[in-house]
């Protein structure tokens, strides 16, 4: 199955029925916490209480089933940004908070076995979760230092996108496989150190109270 699937969540990515939804949730519990690598289809069968073939005939491989626990994973934290956004239209402060602490919520199911198992047997996964991420990064933090400048939280001196931009290159740089190990971060160790020192520059003191 391609990979090209998981870029964006769509009805042929994500599980089409209550049974492949049951089989994506168990799977992305033990994916993220332990790493797919020593989990197997007969493990996951075995605790869903299916056969092999009934699990094969929703996912043909473990890789079709870790682009679709990917895709899920995507549709729920894009969605949860979305009504964020909603709830705090002009509020800066108050959906920078918000934004941060879900990304953060996030990002801790992500444990260190997974992110082992994605430097070793999935890089090229890991390459289209870096164009889905930054495509949220773009979208919802994009929106939010517009608006952050409109209101004068954020700096004026500099264009919102090239903000983002230094953000983007930013997390690309630490927040992947080898570099979070390398420097024995998480995830979410990765992403907020990232985020404190952007922030730190882009953000006029009265924007920081919150964050």
């Amino acid at each position: 199955m391609s990979t090209s699937r998981i870029e964006k969540p769509s009805k042929k990515a994500l599980p089409a029925d209550a049974d492949s939804q049951r089989i994506v949730e168990a799977a992305r519990a033990h994916f993220f916490s332990h790493g797919f690598r020593s989990v197997t289809m007969d493990d996951l069968a075995e605790e869903l209480a299916i056969s092999k073939k009934t699990l094969y005939a929703h996912f043909p491989s473990k890789t079709a089933l870790l682009e679709a626990v990917l895709a899920d994973k995507f549709a729920s934290v894009e969605a949860k940004l979305e009504e964020i956004t909603r709830a705090y239209p002009h509020d800066f402060s108050a959906a920078l908070h918000e934004l941060l602490a879900n990304t953060q919520r996030e990002l801790d199911e992500i444990k260190p076995p997974f992110v082992r198992d994605m430097r070793q047997k999935a890089p090229q996964v890991f390459k289209i979760v870096e164009r889905r991420r930054a495509e949220l990064i773009q979208r919802f933090f994009g929106k939010l230092f517009v608006e952050g400048q409109r209101t004068r939280m954020v700096r004026k001196d500099l264009p919102a996108k090239l903000m983002i931009e230094i953000l983007l290159a930013s997390v690309q740089a630490i927040v992947n496989p080898a570099k979070v190990e390398e420097l024995g971060l998480t995830p979410k160790t990765g992403f907020a150190s990232v985020v404190k020192v952007v922030l730190e520059g882009v953000i006029n003191r009265k924007g920081r109270k919150r964050t």
